[in-house]
């Protein structure tokens, strides 16, 4: 990400205030419902209503988080807002291309891979490379009941493991 490593909790708390303030990026905090403690942020940002595209970004997960159903949950969330609620016809993931945990996670929760922006940025003395991926209002039907099913409660064990993963339901429904 373009920002971080923050030096201390006061330059992050800074960095936040001021981010917070603006309407691009839209932050969210996800919040664990069992314990009521924040476990990570995501942004809704380049935020273009008159031509319905909207991007998420700036995921953040804390360890307790990551690899969990309630990550999935978070972005299931979020995909309802901006299709469902907002009515937005184009829904945009990017990352760096050497980030591969990222570019997983797009792929796994549906999006499709679009293609590799060259030198798009420089950032943290580098270039980087980006890497697109979406999900089009037409697929969200389909991915929506994917999503559903895989959350479902009898998708999991006593233990919270999943029975079936997400990519099985997407094949299933679609």
């Amino acid at each position: 990400m373009a920002v971080g490593p923050f030096q201390s909790i006061d330059d992050m708390r800074r960095w936040m205030v001021h981010i917070c303030d603006a309407d691009d990026p839209l932050f969210f905090a996800i919040v664990d419902i069992h314990t009521r403690r924040a476990t990570g942020v995501a942004s809704l940002m380049r935020i273009k209503p008159e031509v319905g595209v909207i991007e998420v970004g700036s995921i953040t997960y804390s360890p307790g988080l990551q690899r969990t159903p309630a990550a999935t949950e978070a972005m299931f969330l979020l995909m309802c807002e901006v299709f469902d609620v907002l009515g937005y016809r184009r829904y945009e993931w990017k990352c760096d291309s050497l980030n591969h945990a990222s570019k997983s996670a797009a792929q796994r929760l549906g999006f499709s891979y679009e293609g590799l922006f060259r030198q798009a940025l420089v950032y943290k003395g580098r270039n980087r490379d980006t890497a697109w991926y979406s999900i089009l209002d037409s697929e969200w039907p389909r991915l929506k009941a994917a999503y559903q099913e895989w959350l479902n409660p009898v998708n999991f064990d006593q233990e919270g493991v999943q029975r079936h993963r997400l990519q099985d339901f997407v094949c299933i429904t679609g």
